[in-house]
């Protein structure tokens, strides 16, 4: 019988680093605004889920499944939100921001097995 001690170093066997960029933006309404996450995965993988939300708490904003060898799934969006993926970075655009656009928001990657 298998025990938890024994999945517990195979689950930390595959690193996964995240980091956006900019950390913090202002932008004026009418602008284009950009937000880069890049994602590092020590392991090969088979797949990946890219989320941007904002406010966490609420749905996403935009969200994908990622394949080392083929093209990302079509991403499903906000209206005004685009997502592009060139590994290792996806970048979320939007397109002419307003007032209730302002917030935080976060990359999420999750590494699916």
């Amino acid at each position: 019988m298998w025990g938890l001690g024994v999945l517990i170093p195979l689950l930390g066997a595959c690193a996964l680093r995240v980091s956006q960029d900019p950390g913090e933006l202002q932008v004026v309404a009418g602008d284009e605004v950009a937000l880069g996450c890049r994602v590092l995965v020590t392991e090969p993988w088979d797949l990946l889920r890219l989320e941007w939300v904002k406010d966490v708490g609420r749905g996403a904003l935009c969200a994908t499944r990622l394949h080392p060898t083929a093209l990302a799934s079509p991403p499903h969006c906000a209206p005004r939100l685009h997502l592009a993926w060139h590994p290792p970075r996806a970048t979320l655009s939007l397109r002419q921001a307003q007032g209730d656009d302002a917030g935080r928001y976060l990359c999420r990657v999750t590494l699916e097995i």
